[in-house]
């Protein structure tokens, strides 16, 4: 049996390659060796403040170096880190750390003005730890990040041990409505991060292991994604595990120029984005700027959670053929499920998949596997190493982690087919969850939103199609009888309550939503009403 750790493993690979890069962001350099003193430092604060085995450490942190040395930290004295959505409005934070039963909280300044209307409802969270950004003073309930993470205290360990037990939490959207703990536990993560890294470490020979194998740096990772989503986060993780160094951008919104500077400049040889709505602004600006940079470091392009175009694909190869297009599909819930790699010589069409070693596409009553070839849609499973389920929720982990012929999956609800060669073609989720620009939107929680506005009477919220995000937020709403809704003061409204990427981009204004004698809504037959609004619209206005 494994017992991988994260912490043990990154200890290793600071004692090896001590002064090789380990965090890079804009002109700021952190060395290996930095890199586990100043996560020695945090430690020892934490355990200063009080906290216990697998306490919860939440980053609420746009990218930067102390995202993964507080995340460092947490796993050296036994803590699970916890990932906060920088996008969340105060009901849904509030939600998730009083949720993931947050103890130490580490924050951009920027944050300080809403955590301040939160502290009455968060006593139990033992330490604030505030990171300059330049956007005020530290509050006076409030560490510095700096002061907590700049002494030396030498090697930092817990009263208790560590263990592959030791758990790694990651929030989800998800499809089925508030944000949803995964519980991964080291061990298990690790494992499904080696078997794909680019420094592969042997399954059973631990930290030794890792000393033998690093005999240089990893390859340096450029997440242009966020690390509090799993592909960012997961990525990030696999690439330090190897002795690589993260590379993070300083601008707190995308901007593809940005990137490709950062891309010259650092050499950075993968670069992780969240399908079109990355690499389309990427291909704009290398087409409007051709030759400008050189690209010949980047040796991989990886994406996870949404599919990009082939046509994509085929534009960048045009400025730079000689690096590989993974298409990655995996979820919070289920890391491995297949894959997709392209070239400049040959591309996987979009949406077709090989299977992962341990998946599977199973009937829809996941009683028994679908024959390939048999064109029969089923559900995506993936055995082998999985989480333990979702934190406090036995129910939704019942659900979505089940037995099959004595094999435990993780379902967490993909259908697809699969052709007699095992390549799988994704078809989507089976409800009716939006996944736009790499978010998931749960129609249920905006429509409750919309339904507190003046004047509604009933709304269905779907997701059209986008160019950029792959799908955009449109409310079809139903106003009570005489009643006037203002579709700008509406998304206005929603604004104000919800993450910016779950706010409608479109309102359609109909008679009736068209509700059955059950209550239930045809998602389908309001999509395609919405699509055909958005058209006419777009011809009205001209574009």
């Amino acid at each position: 049996m494994t017992n991988w750790n994260f912490a043990d493993v990154w200890e290793a690979v600071a004692d090896t390659l001590p002064g090789a890069p380990a965090l890079i962001h804009g002109e700021r350099r952190v060395s290996w060796r930095d890199l586990n003193s100043r996560a020695n430092s945090l430690a020892r604060v934490f355990l200063d403040l009080g906290v216990a085995h697998q306490d919860k450490c939440a980053q609420y942190l746009y990218n930067c170096p102390e995202y993964l040395e507080s995340t460092f930290a947490a796993m050296k004295i036994g803590m699970a880190p916890v990932n906060t959505n920088y996008r969340y409005e105060d009901d849904e934070l509030l939600y998730l750390w009083t949720n993931a039963d947050a103890r130490i909280i580490v924050f951009h300044g920027a944050f300080t003005n809403r955590i301040e209307r939160l502290l009455p409802s968060l006593g139990d969270v033992l330490g604030w730890i505030w990171v300059d950004d330049g956007s005020g003073a530290c509050p006076s309930w409030a560490i510095p990040y700096d002061e907590a993470a700049g002494k030396e205290v030498g090697q930092v360990s817990a009263p208790w041990p560590r263990s592959g037990d030791d758990l790694y939490l990651l929030y989800t959207g998800g499809t089925t409505g508030m944000p949803k703990g995964v519980m991964w536990r080291q061990d298990d993560l690790f494992a499904r991060l080696n078997e794909a890294s680019f420094t592969r470490f042997p399954d059973e020979a631990g930290v030794d292991g890792v000393r033998e194998t690093l005999k240089a740096p990893g390859p340096k990772l450029l997440p242009a994604c966020p690390l509090m989503h799993g592909t960012g986060a997961f990525t990030s993780l696999s690439a330090l595990s190897g002795g690589g160094a993260v590379v993070t951008l300083p601008g707190r919104s995308f901007d593809p120029v940005e990137l490709l500077d950062t891309v010259e400049r650092e050499q950075v040889n993968i670069l992780v984005i969240v399908g079109d709505a990355f690499a389309k602004p990427i291909l704009t600006a290398l087409d409007a700027n051709p030759g400008r940079w050189d690209l010949s470091s980047l040796f991989a392009m990886i994406s996870s959670g949404v599919m990009w175009s082939e046509e994509t694909k085929q534009g960048l190869f045009r400025h730079h053929p000689n690096f590989l297009a993974l298409d990655v599909f995996s979820s919070s819930e289920a890391v491995g499920m297949g894959s997709s790699v392209s070239s400049g010589s040959s591309t996987s069409h979009t949406a077709q998949f090989t299977l992962g070693k341990d998946a599977r596409v199973l009937a829809a009553t996941a009683d028994r596997e679908v024959e390939p070839g048999s064109e029969e849609i089923g559900v995506l499973a993936l055995g082998g190493r999985n989480p333990l389920g979702y934190y406090k929720d036995p129910d939704k982990s019942a659900a979505t982690f089940r037995s099959v012929g004595g094999v435990r999956y993780a379902i967490p609800g993909d259908f697809a087919t699969v052709d007699k060669d095992g390549i799988i073609h994704v078809l989507g989720r089976g409800s009716v969850c939006i996944n736009t620009g790499g978010e998931k939107v749960y129609p249920e929680e905006v429509e409750e939103v919309v339904k507190l506005f003046p004047g509604v009477r009933d709304v269905a919220v779907v997701g059209i199609p986008h160019e950029r995000f792959g799908e955009s937020i449109a409310a079809v709403v139903e106003p009570e009888a005489e009643a006037t809704v203002d579709t700008q003061e509406l998304v206005e409204f929603v604004r104000s309550k919800l993450a910016h990427y779950k706010v409608p981009r479109q309102v359609q204004i109909v008679d009736s939503v068209g509700r059955s004698p059950a209550g239930k809504l045809d998602y389908g037959h309001l999509r395609e009403s919405a699509i055909a609004a958005a058209k006419e619209a777009a011809a009205k206005s001209g574009k």
